[in-house]
């Protein structure tokens, strides 16, 4: 009897929520390329991120780590509520969820995306899916064999063979039709799903005519269910085939970005805002002229720990008319502290909190800004409307009447702070004072009552874009009590506060505004003001006392520090470092090393985490600092580099590892570049013949060996040709503390590797993006080659890394004043190209640099 009554209950249910997902809004592409909520007519507007723990790596890593995968899709998507996302998107891995003819699976996997769409709904967040991958299952590991379709024909099996294409039109239509279980409503019918991408990334080669058929006959399958969705197609890869793409039976083009690459496996340095500053869409006629929208499905600064990139990336989509987009992609929290998912991203509010807010503004440009409105060109489009962006303090902020939100330490006054209703922020601002490095959000309840989140202090150990491994830990995080400082109107400097998501806290008293806060959810309220969260009736969108982060990790003791490459003598010279550790730090202390003798300075403590020491200018003489970095605590004293019980002084220390820094005099030549050392640091599409080699015993060459400068681009056939190669280096890490500023000229040690001459333009790249070069001739002989540098010219930027796709600009087009200065000047650009004459442009070109210093 009572599992008649369940059964009744689920109908009813199932009934009820189908009735429902009819009455509620539709989407719909008008008739100038707006896809708009019907019948209201409102035009769409949605930002989020992918997120693929329903499938291959992420669920298979769950289950290895024995943890509820739907639990911890729980987890992450409260803080996609708590970063405001309001969209959602997925290439499905319909490899896991199809068979050979393309018969949807009702497993595991189709129950965890079931699921996952069911608590978006719950969090109000829209989505667009992508029914078909291609991908096989595997990344970062080898792929399964699976009984679908796409591992039967492959990618390019399925864009033509006819048993594959019909298996994807069965497939289309049984996935549009599946009813969600946890909502009962058809995938068709749900009011939440936006819009429906045919396929993820097809990379067509067949006739305009072939590709036409095939898209039309997709797009029936999914009309065939019964589903009005709007339909899109990818767009960005074939470009040649635009016409085609838009002139068959889809309602929209779906576009990415990848303006760093793709696969550096180590973070990019230096200013990238000039690889963002445009997304310039060379068909947007086409799509103009058949009334199409756009959306963008996937995007991301790959290989980049900064957050100021992507509100300008934001910034860009807008202006080129793009009405949503989703980041790629956020890792699952579980995976997050190894980052094996895809290793060239990395992004979880837990572990990058300043990229996570730097998303969220990104999040309000998508919903604050107006579609198609010229922002201006770098450097003029840094502060648009209500918001900043610099790359200097690697900081963005989003300050408007009634939110102030900030990816970093700050200076910036809120526009209208009494009427502030929501403050996110990671470091210090003029409202906040905070110690501690994970983020924080204050929501406004009602007058004179906060509600305050505060996230764990993560601390990247590794470089997260290398090689990665669950069994490789990059990031750790810490609990421990912080220092904040509260200036907000409304809350006095005595004002009362209660962590609310543990039970039988106390009520506690600022001191001057100052408090002391473990991570957790807090009601801070004025003085005397009687609030009980528990009868809370407001519109505060999250539960007040729910609290979501990944639990402390920090096993042993940890020192952040990176010694300086080089420093000049007689300068002033400090030396930093963060330590985090599971154990009190009594002391830290700079050994510095003089043979036998070692001189000791104390480490000042500036907070919990970061230490720093003047080095005495009796050490600062040229030649070789080294020195370790001593911790004392409880159990003794450690040793840096590598963590060694003890210290220099025991008779029985054995580590060899040392910090160390270059002591230069003052005027001596400053090293830009040296094969030996730099060249893995690189910036440059990878050629076959690029290598380093050895010439003699002390010296490396970078060798570049090009057979043309040419080569038509199969994803983009009707591109205009340029004939150049360019490659970089930036060397801010190289120099260290030195600062460039009396120097006169360059000296580049570099040859020709086959017989004549070849023209190679070496140039300055200037932070603001500018360029200064100069053309020089090479021979066979390996000389040096002196160029003044107010013989330095404007010449072009080129947009390295270069981006994906790769119809965007190849050059950097930008206003800024031609005037060269050298003390702002932080990478070098070659480029083989400039001054060649025409008919040696597409012959074999093949140089060979020593290195490049600056006196």
């Amino acid at each position: 009897m009572t599992q008649i009554i369940k059964s009744i209950t689920v109908l009813i249910l199932l009934i009820f929520n189908i009735n429902t997902a009819f009455s509620q809004e539709t989407t719909v592409v008008d008739e100038k390329g707006i896809i708009r909520w019907e019948p209201s007519g409102k035009a769409v507007k949605g930002f989020g991120v992918n997120y693929s723990a329903p499938f291959a790596h992420a669920y298979r890593s769950a289950e290895k780590l024995g943890l509820d995968i739907k639990a911890e899709i729980d987890k992450d998507l409260y803080h996609f509520s708590r970063l405001n996302f309001d969209l959602y998107r997925l290439h499905v891995w319909d490899t896991e969820i199809s068979d050979a003819e393309g018969n949807l699976l009702e497993n595991e996997h189709l129950d965890a995306f079931d699921y996952l769409l069911s608590e978006l709904k719950k969090c109000k967040i829209n989505f667009v899916i992508t029914p078909i991958a291609y991908w096989g299952n595997g990344w970062p590991e080898p792929d399964e064999d699976t009984s679908a379709f796409s591992n039967k024909y492959g990618k390019e099996g399925s864009l033509t063979n006819p048993k594959a294409i019909a298996a994807q039109q069965n497939y289309l239509t049984q996935f549009m039709s599946h009813v969600n279980p946890y909502t009962g409503i058809a995938y068709k019918n749900d009011p939440n799903l936006i819009a429906v991408e045919i396929s993820n990334e097809p990379h067509h080669r067949g006739t305009p005519k072939e590709v036409k058929e095939f898209i039309n006959k997709l797009t029936k399958a999914i009309r065939d269910s019964g589903s009005q969705k709007p339909v899109f197609y990818n767009v960005t890869h074939s470009v040649h085939l635009a016409d085609t793409y838009f002139e068959s039976d889809i309602q929209g083009g779906t576009f990415q970005w990848y303006p760093t690459g793709l696969g550096f496996k180590k973070e990019i340095p230096g200013n990238l805002l000039p690889n963002v500053n445009d997304y310039n869409i060379p068909f947007s006629n086409v799509i103009e002229n058949n009334n199409a929208a756009k959306l963008v499905y996937e995007f991301d600064a790959a290989d980049v720990n900064r957050s100021y990139i992507y509100p300008a990336m934001a910034r860009s989509f807008r202006e080129a008319g793009i009405q949503i987009g989703t980041h790629f992609a956020y890792d699952p929290s579980f995976l997050a502290y190894a980052n094996t998912e895809y290793n060239t991203h990395y992004m979880n509010l837990n572990y990058t909190p300043h990229k996570a807010l730097g998303l969220m503004i990104a999040g309000e440009i998508f919903h604050h800004t107006k579609l198609a409105e010229d922002q201006g060109t770098y450097p003029d489009n840094l502060k648009f409307g209500d918001f900043l962006i610099q790359y200097e303090d690697d900081l963005a902020v989003y300050n408007s009447a009634e939110k102030f939100i900030y990816t970093n330490s700050n200076a910036e006054k809120p526009k209208a702070i009494s009427e502030l209703r929501e403050i996110a922020g990671h470091g210090s601002s003029e409202v906040i004072e905070y110690e501690g490095r994970g983020a924080y959000f204050l929501d406004r309840l009602e007058d004179g009552v906060w509600r305050l989140e505060v996230m764990p202090d993560p601390f990247l150990i590794q470089d997260p874009f290398g090689n990665n491994s669950l069994d490789k830990t990059l990031a750790v995080i810490k609990y421990n009590l912080n220092k904040m400082k509260i200036d907000i109107p409304g809350l006095d400097e005595n004002f009362e506060f209660k962590q609310i998501n543990i039970a039988d806290s106390e009520v506690q008293k600022a001191k001057g505004g100052a408090i002391s806060v473990l991570p957790g959810t807090y009601i801070l309220s004025a003085e005397g003001k009687d609030f009980e969260f528990e009868n809370y009736k407001g519109n505060f969108r999250l539960e007040l006392d729910k609290f979501v982060a990944v639990e402390e990790s920090v096993d042993r003791t940890y020192v952040l520090h990176e010694a300086a490459n080089a420093a000049e003598a007689n300068q002033s010279f400090s030396i930093e470092a963060e330590i985090v550790s599971n154990e009190e730090i009594k002391k830290a202390e700079i050994w510095f090393q003089n043979g036998n003798i070692y001189e000791a300075v104390q480490m000042k403590a500036k907070n919990q985490y970061d230490y720093s020491a003047e080095v005495p200018q009796n050490l600062l003489v040229p030649g070789t600092l080294i020195y370790h970095i001593i911790l004392e605590t409880e159990n003794g004293k450690l040793t840096f580099p590598g963590n060694v019980s003890g210290s220099p002084e025991n008779w029985d220390f054995y580590s060899e590892d040392a910090y160390s820094t270059r002591i230069y005099n003052k005027g001596s030549a400053i090293s830009l570049f040296d094969a030996s050392v730099d060249a893995h640091m690189v910036v440059h599409s990878w050629k076959p013949g690029n290598k380093v080699v050895p010439i003699n015993s002390v010296e490396d060459e970078f060798q570049v060996r090009l057979d043309q400068l040419f080569s038509e681009d199969i994803e983009n056939k009707n591109a205009a040709p340029i004939y150049d190669y360019s490659f970089r280096y930036n060397f801010q890490k190289k120099i260290g503390a030195r600062l460039p500023g009396d120097q006169k000229e360059l000296i580049i040690k570099a040859r020709n590797l086959k017989l004549g001459t070849e023209k190679l333009q070496v140039a300055l790249l200037m932070k603001n993006g500018s360029a200064f070069g100069k053309i020089i001739d090479l021979d066979q002989d390996l000389k040096e080659i002196r160029i003044r540098l107010d013989e330095l010219e404007p010449v072009k930027t080129v947009t390295l890394p270069r981006p994906y796709p790769g119809f965007l600009p190849y050059y950097f087009e930008h206003k800024n004043p031609e005037d060269f200065d050298l003390q702002e000047v932080e990478a070098l650009q070659f480029s083989i190209g400039p001054g060649i004459e025409r008919e040696n442009l597409q012959k074999s070109h093949e140089i060979g640099i020593v290195k490049v210093n600056l006196q």
